[in-house]
C-alpha cells in the first residue's frame, strides 16, 4: 500500500509518497506566497495552501498506481490561527507562527492572567507566535471578524478538513495553542474563558496516530484515489519530524535546522521547566516531549547568504571556515525576534566584536556558530531538570550541511545521528497515515523499522572545551543587550 505525508510549511508544501516498507518513492514540493502587511507581521492565504496541496497530490502520483494509496497524513506548521465563518469560508488571512503583532496581549495573558495560571491551564506561557494571542488580537483589533468565527483550526488542520469535512486538530500541534491542557490532552476551560471562546468552535481532538475519517467522495473523485482512504491526524512539525527522525520514546533528542530551530527531548512523562524556558507538549507517539524553539536558524543563513553577500554557493562560503572555536566574532540569531528560552519579540540579529581584520568567512561562521549557541541555551535548560542527553538525530536544510554539523556536535557536546532519509515532517506524516492504517502496530514500531542511521559526527574533546569558553562570552550578550532591544523596537 502507499501513503502520502503532508509537510505544510512557511514556504511551500512538500508531499512524500511512501510505500508500506518505508521507501520513499516520490517527492513534490509546490511553494505559495507569505505577505508582510505591516513590520513584524507573516500572514498566508489558506486557501494558497489548498490549492497547492492538491494540485501537488496529483504531481506525486502522477507515475503510481492511485488505486493503492491506504492512507494521507500531516505534519505542519505549528500555531497559525485560521478562522472559518458559518458559510465554511476563510474570514482572514492566515496568522502565521512566526507573527510578532501580539506583544499587547502577550504582556495582558503573562503578566495579567499570570503566568503560573497560564502553567497551571497549559503547561506553558504565552509566546508571541502561539494561537492564543493571536485569538485575543483579532477580538481586540478586528471585532467583526471575532463576531464571524465559527471555527478555529491550525493550518495542517485546514487541510484535513477540507479533504475529509472532518474539524479536527492532534494532541502535538493543539499543544502550541496555550488553550490546550497538554497534561490531561484536553481543551482548557479556563483558557476558552480567558479567550472568549466556545469550545464547540475548537476541533475535535485526536492522537496523530489515529483516523479522523475517510476523503470525501468529491475528493476521492478529483484525485483518482480510493473513497476509503484513511485520514490521520497528523502532527505539528516538529514532532512530525522526530517521527520522520525516529525520535520517539524516552530519552531521545532531535535538533531540527529548519526556518526556525528547535532541539526535541521526548519523554514517556509530562514535565514543565521552572520558569516555562521550553515548551511542554503531547508527543505524536502518544507520550510527551519537551522543545526549545529558536525563531531563525537555517533562515539567518540563508538571509547572509542571499541577501547580505549576495550568493547561493553556500558550501564554497563554508570551505573558507577553517579554524573552529578561536572565532573572535559572535552572531545573535535572533532576526525575527526570539523564542526559546528568551521569550522576546523584541530581540534582534545583533553581530558584536568585529575588528578591522574581521573578515567575510569570520562573519560567515558567527552565523552558524550562533544559531549552534541559541540551540545550546535550550538545551542547558533541559539539563538543568536532570535530563541526560548523549546523542541527537538531526534534520532539516541546515543539516545537510558537514560544517554546522560538525558546530552542533562540539558545541552541544552530542554525538549526532545522521539518518539515511531525512525527510523531515512529511516522512512523520506518512508514518503516521501507515499506522493509523494497521501497517504498523504503533508509533514506536514503525520508527524502529523505518528509520536508519548511516554516520555519526563525534565531538572532540579539545574542541568541545574551546567551544565552550566560547559560549560562556556568548550567554553574555543577549542580557547586556536586552533593555537596548527595547528601546530601538
Amino acid at each position: 500500500m502507499l501513503y502520502i505525508g503532508v509537510d505544510l510549511g512557511t514556504s511551500a508544501v512538500k508531499l512524500l509518497l511512501m510505500d508500506g516498507g518505508g521507501k520513499i518513492l516520490n517527492i513534490v514540493s509546490k511553494e505559495y506566497p507569505l505577505y508582510f502587511p505591516n513590520p513584524g507581521w507573516s500572514e498566508q492565504k489558506p486557501e494558497d495552501w489548498y490549492e497547492q496541496t492538491m494540485a501537488g497530490i496529483g504531481e506525486l502520483l502522477k507515475d503510481f498506481d492511485r488505486s493503492q494509496v491506504a492512507g494521507i497524513s500531516f505534519g505542519g506548521q505549528m500555531h497559525g490561527l485560521v478562522i472559518l465563518d458559518e458559510q465554511d469560508e476563510v474570514i482572514r488571512p492566515a496568522i502565521l507562527w512566526n507573527d510578532g503583532r501580539t506583544a499587547e496581549e502577550c504582556d495582558y495573558l503573562n503578566n495579567v492572567i499570570g503566568k503560573e495560571k497560564l502553567s497551571e491551564y497549559t503547561a506553558n506561557i504565552s509566546f508571541t507566535g502561539f494561537t492564543a494571542p493571536k485569538i485575543l488580537w483579532v477580538k481586540n483589533k478586528e471585532p467583526e471578524n471575532f463576531a464571524r468565527i465559527r471555527r478555529i483550526m491550525l493550518p495542517k488542520d485546514y487541510i484535513a478538513y477540507k479533504l475529509t469535512g472532518v474539524h479536527c486538530t492532534d494532541v502535538s500541534d493543539a499543544s502550541g495553542m496555550l488553550i490546550f491542557d497538554v497534561k490531561n490532552r484536553c481543551w482548557s476551560k479556563e483558557m476558552c474563558e480567558i479567550c472568549g471562546i466556545k469550545e464547540e468552535q475548537l476541533a475535535k481532538i485526536y492522537e496523530s496516530y489515529e483516523t479522523v475519517g475517510t476523503v470525501l467522495p468529491e475528493i476521492a473523485e478529483e484525485l483518482g484515489i480510493p473513497a476509503d482512504v484513511r485520514v490521520a491526524a497528523g502532527a505539528g512539525d516538529n514532532a512530525a519530524a522526530a517521527v520522520g527522525t525516529g525520535t520517539v520514546g524516552d530519552g531521545m533528542c532531535n535538533i531540527s535546522l529548519g526556518t526556525s530551530g528547535t532541539i526535541f527531548i521526548s519523554s514517556d512523562k509530562f514535565g514543565v521547566d521552572r520558569y516555562n524556558a521550553l515548551h511542554a507538549f503531547a508527543h505524536a507517539d502518544g507520550h510527551y516531549h519537551l522543545m526549545g524553539c529558536m525563531l531563525s536558524a537555517a533562515s539567518c543563513n540563508k538571509w547572509w547568504m542571499d541577501d547580505i553577500i549576495g550568493t547561493d554557493d553556500y558550501a564554497g562560503a563554508q570551505k573558507e571556515i577553517t579554524k573552529l572555536g578561536e572565532n573572535h566574532v559572535y552572531f545573535l540569531p535572533y532576526l525575527m525576534g526570539e523564542r526559546s528560552p528568551h521569550n522576546n519579540p523584541n530581540a534582534r540579529g545583533t553581530f558584536i566584536g568585529m575588528t578591522m581584520d574581521t573578515t567575510r568567512a569570520d562573519m560567515t561562521q558567527a552565523v552558524l556558530e550562533g544559531v549552534a549557541f541559541a540551540l545550546r541555551d535550550s538545551f542547558e535548560v533541559a539539563k538543568s531538570l536532570g535530563i541526560h542527553i548523549e546523542r541527537t538525530k538531526i534534520c532539516g536544510g541546515g543539516a545537510k550541511s558537514p560544517l554546522w554539523k560538525k558546530m552542533i556536535a562540539n558545541i552541544l557536546n552530542l554525538k549526532v545521528d545522521v539518518i539515511e532519509s531525512e525527510e523531515g515532517p512529511a516522512m512523520g506524516g506518512a508514518m503516521l497515515a501507515a499506522v493509523a492504517c494497521g501497517e504498523y502496530k504503533n508509533v514506536e514500531e514503525a520508527a524502529e523499522k523505518i528509520v536508519k542511521v548511516v554516520d555519526t559526527v563525534e565531538p572532540d574533546a579539545e574542541l568541545v572545551a574551546k567551544y565552550d569558553a566560547r559560549y560562556q562570552q556568548f550567554k553574555e550578550i543577549y542580557p547586556a543587550c536586552r533593555a537596548l532591544f527595547d528601546k530601538i523596537q
